[in-house]
């Protein structure tokens, strides 16, 4: 599955750009979209966005966790957002399909790191489809899901430490 679109980094291909008012990339994300903080989404903004894209998808992983959890833990995923959209603001009531995360909940779980600062990963990829997913699926299955229907990506890191 390490090959699908949903896992591994997701280097910048075209314009595509996602960023947040929260944090720069690469530095801390802020307590409050934390497990331990507010435990919402911090508020991200998108551009770029290819002319032919049809929806957009969404995955939030932490690569760090290998180490405490043995996998790369997943955070969020949300496909089938409108390419129109320019931001996602924070503690968004998702108007597109959210996936489970190892939290095994449905939607955003924040960083929660049990051994020190770990580094997690905003991937933003543009579509040229709809996916036809269920809500609540996993990772696997949306980068499954994906695969061959990719037009750009990008990435926006965080990092966070208890």
């Amino acid at each position: 599955m390490s090959d699908t679109p949903a896992h591994g980094d997701a280097d910048p291909t075209g314009e595509l750009t996602l960023t947040s008012p929260a944090f720069e990339n690469g530095e801390s994300i802020p307590e409050r979209y934390s497990r331990d903080g507010r435990d919402v989404n911090p508020p991200l903004s998108i551009a770029g966005v290819p002319e032919a894209t049809v929806s957009l998808a969404l995955v939030v992983d932490d690569p760090d966790a290998r180490a405490p959890a043995g996998k790369v833990w997943t955070h969020w995923l949300v496909w089938n957002l409108d390419p129109g959209r320019e931001s996602i603001p924070e503690d968004w009531d998702a108007d597109a399909a959210e996936g489970i995360n190892d939290f095994g909940e449905v939607g955003y779980g924040g960083p929660s790191p049990p051994d020190g600062e770990h580094t997690y990963r905003f991937k933003l990829y543009a579509l040229d489809e709809e996916l036809g997913l269920t809500p609540g699926a996993t990772k696997g299955e949306l980068g499954a899901a994906m695969e061959g229907s990719v037009l750009a990506r990008t990435q926006l890191t965080g990092t966070f430490a208890p």
